[in-house]
């Protein structure tokens, strides 16, 4: 699996740069992947839910309409300029008060433990350097309540490696700043980090494989 190069500032940075079109060239071909793996994660009224790597809020406005006015949902995003532009699309459908945004690092979650119902992660797992995976994960764990459950969607390496796959981690590893997203091993690490699978189907993004997946947190 490859690693990732930048830094996490660096990253920040790109994301600050790109959150105001990033919905024109890459929102719209996620979209179905991430609409589709938010209905395998089933979010309920009344639900308290977090979605780390909010992005442009497309996913925050779902949820948050799933959950209803008794639920709470809270995003973490590392950039400023995604938050911004989450704020604002929440705003406009009149879920800004449904929904708490924080700026920060998923590495180190600002809640308590035992604090959701649920998690939702889209195409963010996968921009976490290999050795962070787990450390992320833990902390999603962390404050999941018993039984709760995170959904994840991503790039895939999980059913070996195609022609075009190849062809796209050797974009990746020279243009990072473009191709951010690597494909790793989802249902794995997700098991590794002490979830149990309770969902787990292939999917495609642009020809390359990718992973819809819902790990469930036990006793």
């Amino acid at each position: 699996m490859l690693r990732v190069p930048r830094t996490k500032a660096q990253a920040r940075a790109s994301y600050d740069r790109m959150s105001r079109s990033y919905d024109l060239f890459a929102g719209n071909f996620e979209k179905r992947l991430r609409n589709l793996a938010l209905e395998r994660l089933d979010v309920a009224s009344g639900e308290a839910v977090l979605e780390i790597g909010f992005g442009t809020g497309h996913s925050l406005e779902r949820i948050a309409t799933a959950v209803g006015e008794k639920g709470r949902v809270s995003g973490v995003d590392l950039s400023r300029g995604m938050l911004t532009v989450s704020r604002k699309r929440l705003d406009r459908a009149g879920l800004s008060e449904r929904v708490e945004l924080h700026c920060g690092d998923a590495a180190q979650l600002p809640y308590a433990d035992e604090d959701f119902d649920a998690a939702f992660m889209s195409f963010t797992l996968e921009l976490f350097d290999t050795p962070e995976i787990p450390i992320v994960l833990g902390e999603i764990k962390r404050v999941l309540k018993t039984g709760g459950r995170l959904g994840v969607v991503s790039l895939s390496r999980e059913d070996g490696l195609s022609l075009m796959l190849r062809v796209y981690e050797w974009l990746h590893q020279r243009l990072p700043q473009y191709i951010d997203c690597r494909p790793i091993y989802v249902a794995q690490a997700l098991q590794d980090a002490g979830f149990r699978i309770a969902h787990s189907e292939k999917e495609r993004l642009w020809g390359l494989p990718a992973k819809i997946a819902v790990g469930m947190k036990g006793e």
